[in-house]
This record gives C-alpha cells, sequence and structure tokens, in this order.
C-alpha cells in the first residue's frame, strides 16, 4: 500500500491514460479469487440458501427505512415551507 501511495506521489504530476483500465483489471481479479476462496469455503456453501435470504431482509429493510425516514424529511420539508401536508 504504501509502495502504491509512493508511486502516486511521484507520478502526480504525470499524465497516466491507462490507470484506469489497469484498475478495473485489477478489481476484477481481486473479486475472481475472492470468488475463488468463497467457493472454496464447504461452510459458506452449505449456507448458501440462509445467506441469501438474509440478504434479502436487509435490503428490504434498508429499503424500507430509507423510505420511510425520506418521507419524514419531505413532511418536515413541506411544513418548513408552509406547504400542504
Amino acid at each position: 500500500m504504501f509502495c502504491g501511495i509512493g508511486l502516486g506521489w511521484l507520478l502526480r504530476h504525470r499524465r497516466v491514460p491507462f490507470i484506469g483500465r489497469v484498475i478495473t483489471l485489477l478489481i476484477w481479479a481481486l473479486l475472481f479469487c475472492l470468488g475463488i476462496e468463497v467457493g472454496m469455503n464447504p461452510q459458506v456453501i452449505s449456507r448458501l440458501t440462509d445467506l441469501g435470504v438474509e440478504a434479502v431482509v436487509m435490503c428490504l429493510a434498508g429499503m424500507a427505512g430509507s423510505l420511510a425516514l425520506a418521507w419524514a424529511l419531505w413532511r418536515v420539508v413541506l411544513k418548513k415551507k408552509g406547504g400542504a401536508s
């Protein structure tokens, strides 16, 4: 990490047009390796359905909370402006 910071500091005044592609390639490689690691873990594979259900529940709860708070904020903003409630 420090080598990358140092290299970035040294190259900060140069235009490096290919760096976006390199970063994208490295992210894909890391995700691929993570997928291999997860796929080789029998505990994760045996609980894949449970993990999926938990992920869906957390997603829906997060969306519901965001919608409720956005609605409440909208109501507060309308009351401050003197609009209809």
